[in-house]
Protein backbone atom coordinates (compact mmCIF):
# COMPACT_ATOMS: atom_id res chain seq x y z
CA UNK A 1 0.00 0.00 0.00
CA UNK A 2 1.11 3.55 -1.27
CA UNK A 3 0.14 6.61 1.14
CA UNK A 4 0.91 10.25 0.63
CA UNK A 5 1.32 12.24 3.65
CA UNK A 6 0.06 16.23 2.98
CA UNK A 7 2.01 17.98 5.91
CA UNK A 8 1.27 21.42 6.72
CA UNK A 9 2.57 22.99 9.49
CA UNK A 10 0.32 25.44 11.42
CA UNK A 11 -1.90 22.07 12.83
CA UNK A 12 1.33 20.86 14.44
CA UNK A 13 2.43 20.07 17.90
CA UNK A 14 2.37 23.09 20.10
CA UNK A 15 2.23 25.39 16.90
CA UNK A 16 0.29 28.87 17.94
CA UNK A 17 1.98 31.89 16.93
CA UNK A 18 3.65 33.49 13.63
CA UNK A 19 6.91 33.11 14.43
CA UNK A 20 6.24 29.61 15.39
CA UNK A 21 5.84 28.81 11.59
CA UNK A 22 7.68 31.68 9.76
CA UNK A 23 11.16 30.80 7.42
CA UNK A 24 14.05 31.74 9.67
CA UNK A 25 12.45 33.31 13.30
CA UNK A 26 14.04 31.19 16.27
CA UNK A 27 11.16 29.65 17.17
CA UNK A 28 10.52 28.42 13.56
CA UNK A 29 13.43 26.13 14.08
CA UNK A 30 11.59 24.89 17.38
CA UNK A 31 8.79 23.96 15.40
CA UNK A 32 10.47 22.36 12.53
CA UNK A 33 11.72 19.58 14.42
CA UNK A 34 8.13 19.47 16.19
CA UNK A 35 6.44 19.03 13.15
CA UNK A 36 8.49 16.57 11.35
CA UNK A 37 8.06 14.30 14.94
CA UNK A 38 4.92 14.33 14.42
CA UNK A 39 5.56 13.39 10.26
CA UNK A 40 7.55 10.68 11.75
CA UNK A 41 4.65 9.27 14.20
CA UNK A 42 2.27 9.25 11.45
CA UNK A 43 5.31 7.43 9.34
CA UNK A 44 5.69 4.80 12.25
CA UNK A 45 2.05 3.88 12.41
CA UNK A 46 1.19 3.97 8.58
CA UNK A 47 3.97 1.17 7.97
CA UNK A 48 3.16 -0.82 11.32
CA UNK A 49 -0.02 -1.44 9.61
CA UNK A 50 0.85 -2.31 6.05
CA UNK A 51 2.54 0.28 4.22
CA UNK A 52 4.96 -0.38 2.08
CA UNK A 53 5.66 3.29 0.59
CA UNK A 54 5.20 6.88 2.25
CA UNK A 55 5.57 10.02 -0.03
CA UNK A 56 5.64 12.99 2.49
CA UNK A 57 4.64 16.21 0.77
CA UNK A 58 5.75 19.09 2.32
CA UNK A 59 2.97 21.39 1.63
CA UNK A 60 3.78 24.60 4.11
CA UNK A 61 5.10 28.37 3.21
CA UNK A 62 8.37 27.78 1.52
CA UNK A 63 7.55 24.00 1.27
CA UNK A 64 11.30 23.84 2.97
CA UNK A 65 10.61 23.09 6.69
CA UNK A 66 10.67 19.63 7.73
CA UNK A 67 14.40 18.52 8.76
CA UNK A 68 14.87 15.77 6.37
CA UNK A 69 18.08 14.22 7.80
CA UNK A 70 15.51 13.74 10.93
CA UNK A 71 13.10 11.74 8.37
CA UNK A 72 11.83 8.41 8.85
CA UNK A 73 14.36 6.04 6.61
CA UNK A 74 11.38 4.37 5.03
CA UNK A 75 9.80 7.40 3.80
CA UNK A 76 10.75 9.52 0.69
CA UNK A 77 9.63 13.56 0.77
CA UNK A 78 8.90 15.87 -1.80
CA UNK A 79 9.73 19.21 -1.20
CA UNK A 80 10.15 22.79 -2.63
CA UNK A 81 7.61 25.51 -4.06
CA UNK A 82 5.82 25.35 -7.55
CA UNK A 83 4.50 22.29 -7.39
CA UNK A 84 1.82 22.00 -10.09
CA UNK A 85 -0.42 20.24 -7.41
CA UNK A 86 0.88 22.26 -4.91
CA UNK A 87 -0.13 20.49 -1.37
CA UNK A 88 -1.66 17.84 -3.40
CA UNK A 89 0.96 16.88 -5.39
CA UNK A 90 1.80 13.15 -5.46
CA UNK A 91 -2.20 12.54 -5.09
CA UNK A 92 -2.17 11.84 -9.31
CA UNK A 93 0.58 8.87 -8.84
CA UNK A 94 -1.64 6.03 -7.95
CA UNK A 95 -1.46 6.45 -3.98
CA UNK A 96 -4.11 4.26 -1.62
CA UNK A 97 -4.64 6.80 0.84
CA UNK A 98 -3.77 10.36 2.12
CA UNK A 99 -3.60 11.65 5.40
CA UNK A 100 -3.90 15.32 6.16
CA UNK A 101 -1.19 16.40 9.08
CA UNK A 102 -1.46 19.50 10.73
CA UNK A 103 -4.10 21.28 8.76
CA UNK A 104 -5.99 24.17 10.36
CA UNK A 105 -9.21 25.90 9.84
CA UNK A 106 -10.43 28.22 6.99
CA UNK A 107 -10.71 32.02 6.26
CA UNK A 108 -13.20 33.28 8.32
CA UNK A 109 -13.40 30.66 10.88
CA UNK A 110 -12.23 30.01 14.54
CA UNK A 111 -8.65 28.51 14.82
CA UNK A 112 -5.32 28.56 15.28
CA UNK A 113 -3.63 30.61 12.58
CA UNK A 114 -6.68 29.79 10.43
CA UNK A 115 -6.28 31.11 7.02
CA UNK A 116 -6.72 29.50 3.43
CA UNK A 117 -3.47 29.66 1.65
CA UNK A 118 -3.14 33.23 2.20
CA UNK A 119 -2.35 34.21 5.55
CA UNK A 120 -4.75 37.00 6.33
CA UNK A 121 -5.65 38.52 3.09
CA UNK A 122 -8.89 35.78 2.31
CA UNK A 123 -11.69 36.03 4.30
CA UNK A 124 -13.57 33.57 2.47
CA UNK A 125 -13.64 30.55 -0.02
CA UNK A 126 -16.50 28.83 -1.35
CA UNK A 127 -16.48 25.66 -3.01
CA UNK A 128 -19.72 24.55 -4.81
CA UNK A 129 -21.55 27.47 -2.43
CA UNK A 130 -20.01 25.87 0.59
CA UNK A 131 -17.56 27.38 2.98
CA UNK A 132 -14.26 25.79 2.59
CA UNK A 133 -10.68 25.03 4.49
CA UNK A 134 -7.62 23.76 2.51
CA UNK A 135 -8.59 20.85 3.63
CA UNK A 136 -12.42 20.63 1.64
CA UNK A 137 -10.11 21.92 -1.46
CA UNK A 138 -8.45 18.78 -1.06
CA UNK A 139 -10.12 16.08 -0.11
CA UNK A 140 -12.19 17.35 -3.34
CA UNK A 141 -8.76 16.85 -5.10
CA UNK A 142 -8.61 13.16 -3.49
CA UNK A 143 -11.86 12.53 -4.36
CA UNK A 144 -10.95 13.18 -8.17
CA UNK A 145 -8.19 10.50 -7.77
CA UNK A 146 -10.25 8.14 -5.94
CA UNK A 147 -7.92 8.25 -2.78
CA UNK A 148 -9.46 8.20 1.01
CA UNK A 149 -8.79 10.42 3.30
CA UNK A 150 -7.34 8.20 6.24
CA UNK A 151 -6.17 10.62 9.19
CA UNK A 152 -6.94 14.55 9.67
CA UNK A 153 -4.94 15.96 12.22
CA UNK A 154 -4.64 19.99 13.60
CA UNK A 155 -6.47 21.58 16.42
CA UNK A 156 -9.93 20.68 17.26
CA UNK A 157 -11.26 23.22 15.21
CA UNK A 158 -9.44 21.65 11.73
CA UNK A 159 -11.10 18.09 13.12
CA UNK A 160 -14.42 19.89 13.31
CA UNK A 161 -14.47 21.08 9.84
CA UNK A 162 -12.75 17.59 8.55
CA UNK A 163 -16.08 15.65 10.17
CA UNK A 164 -17.69 16.89 7.74
CA UNK A 165 -15.52 16.99 4.32
CA UNK A 166 -13.81 13.50 5.53
CA UNK A 167 -16.57 11.97 7.98
CA UNK A 168 -14.55 8.27 7.71
CA UNK A 169 -11.48 9.62 8.04
CA UNK A 170 -9.42 9.47 12.11
CA UNK A 171 -9.21 12.66 13.74
CA UNK A 172 -6.39 13.80 15.67
CA UNK A 173 -6.75 16.57 18.08
CA UNK A 174 -3.39 17.73 18.92
CA UNK A 175 -4.39 21.21 20.25
CA UNK A 176 -7.33 23.00 21.29
CA UNK A 177 -8.04 26.51 20.06
CA UNK A 178 -8.52 29.17 22.64
CA UNK A 179 -7.77 31.90 20.34
CA UNK A 180 -6.21 32.42 16.86
CA UNK A 181 -3.00 32.34 18.72
CA UNK A 182 -3.73 30.75 21.61
CA UNK A 183 -4.05 26.86 22.09
CA UNK A 184 -4.12 23.86 25.37
CA UNK A 185 -1.28 21.72 23.41
CA UNK A 186 -0.33 18.35 24.14
CA UNK A 187 3.31 17.80 24.80
CA UNK A 188 4.93 15.77 21.66
CA UNK A 189 5.24 12.79 23.68
CA UNK A 190 1.05 12.17 23.61
CA UNK A 191 0.71 13.74 19.87
CA UNK A 192 3.08 11.07 18.35
CA UNK A 193 0.98 8.53 20.44
CA UNK A 194 -2.33 9.94 18.85
CA UNK A 195 -0.93 10.15 15.79
CA UNK A 196 0.86 7.16 15.29
CA UNK A 197 -2.24 4.83 16.74
CA UNK A 198 -4.28 7.01 14.51
CA UNK A 199 -2.06 6.29 11.05
CA UNK A 200 -2.19 2.53 12.09
CA UNK A 201 -5.96 2.36 12.55
CA UNK A 202 -6.80 4.04 9.23
CA UNK A 203 -4.78 1.47 7.13
CA UNK A 204 -7.89 -0.63 7.17
CA UNK A 205 -9.44 2.25 5.20
CA UNK A 206 -6.84 2.51 2.58
CA UNK A 207 -6.88 1.46 -1.43
CA UNK A 208 -8.38 2.94 -3.88
CA UNK A 209 -12.07 4.29 -4.59
CA UNK A 210 -14.14 5.20 -7.30
CA UNK A 211 -12.83 8.08 -8.85
CA UNK A 212 -15.73 10.93 -8.22
CA UNK A 213 -15.11 14.09 -11.21
CA UNK A 214 -17.00 16.98 -11.37
CA UNK A 215 -17.35 20.55 -12.59
CA UNK A 216 -16.51 22.95 -9.53
CA UNK A 217 -17.01 26.63 -8.92
CA UNK A 218 -14.42 28.46 -6.57
CA UNK A 219 -15.73 31.79 -4.98
CA UNK A 220 -13.21 34.22 -2.99
CA UNK A 221 -13.54 36.83 -0.83
CA UNK A 222 -10.62 39.11 -0.33
CA UNK A 223 -10.26 41.91 2.52
CA UNK A 224 -9.77 44.69 -0.19
CA UNK A 225 -11.37 45.62 -3.10
CA UNK A 226 -7.77 46.17 -5.19
CA UNK A 227 -7.30 42.31 -4.74
CA UNK A 228 -10.64 41.06 -6.25
CA UNK A 229 -9.69 43.65 -8.95
CA UNK A 230 -6.27 42.28 -9.23
CA UNK A 231 -7.62 38.50 -9.60
CA UNK A 232 -10.09 39.32 -11.82
CA UNK A 233 -7.72 40.08 -15.09
CA UNK A 234 -6.97 36.45 -15.33
CA UNK A 235 -9.48 34.96 -18.03
CA UNK A 236 -12.00 32.94 -16.77
CA UNK A 237 -12.17 35.40 -13.30
CA UNK A 238 -15.48 37.29 -12.83
CA UNK A 239 -15.48 40.10 -10.28
CA UNK A 240 -18.90 39.43 -8.36
CA UNK A 241 -18.65 41.40 -5.83
CA UNK A 242 -16.74 44.60 -4.19
CA UNK A 243 -14.24 41.97 -2.66
CA UNK A 244 -15.09 38.77 -4.34
CA UNK A 245 -14.34 36.98 -7.34
CA UNK A 246 -15.77 33.80 -8.92
CA UNK A 247 -14.88 31.22 -11.67
CA UNK A 248 -16.03 27.85 -12.95
CA UNK A 249 -13.99 24.90 -13.81
CA UNK A 250 -14.72 21.40 -15.66
CA UNK A 251 -12.70 19.46 -12.41
CA UNK A 252 -11.09 19.81 -9.11
CA UNK A 253 -7.48 19.74 -10.58
CA UNK A 254 -8.25 22.67 -12.72
CA UNK A 255 -10.04 24.29 -10.31
CA UNK A 256 -7.17 24.63 -7.72
CA UNK A 257 -4.84 25.34 -10.95
CA UNK A 258 -6.76 28.20 -11.06
CA UNK A 259 -7.25 29.06 -7.51
CA UNK A 260 -3.45 29.25 -6.64
CA UNK A 261 -3.24 31.47 -9.81
CA UNK A 262 -5.62 33.77 -8.15
CA UNK A 263 -3.87 33.46 -4.44
CA UNK A 264 -0.33 34.55 -6.12
CA UNK A 265 -2.48 37.36 -8.03
CA UNK A 266 -3.27 38.56 -5.07
CA UNK A 267 -0.57 38.15 -2.62
CA UNK A 268 1.47 39.77 -6.03
CA UNK A 269 -1.08 42.91 -5.06
CA UNK A 270 -0.98 43.53 -1.46
CA UNK A 271 1.22 46.89 -0.64
CA UNK A 272 3.10 46.92 2.27
CA UNK A 273 1.05 47.52 5.97
CA UNK A 274 -2.26 48.49 3.58
CA UNK A 275 -2.55 45.65 2.36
Amino acid sequence: MRIMISADMEGATGVTWTEDVIPGTEQWQRFRRLFTGDVNATIAGLFDSGATDVLVNEAHSSQRNLLLEDLDGRARMLTGRHKPLSMMQGIETGVDGVVFLGYHAGAGFDGVLSHTYLENQITGVWLDDVPASEGRLNAAMAAEYGVPVLVVSGDDKACDDAQDYAPEAELVTVKECISRYAAICLPPARTAELLSSAAADAMNRAGRVERFTTPHRIEVEFDASHLAQAAAVIPTVEQIGVRRVGFDAPDMTEAMKAFKIVTAIAAGAVQGIYG
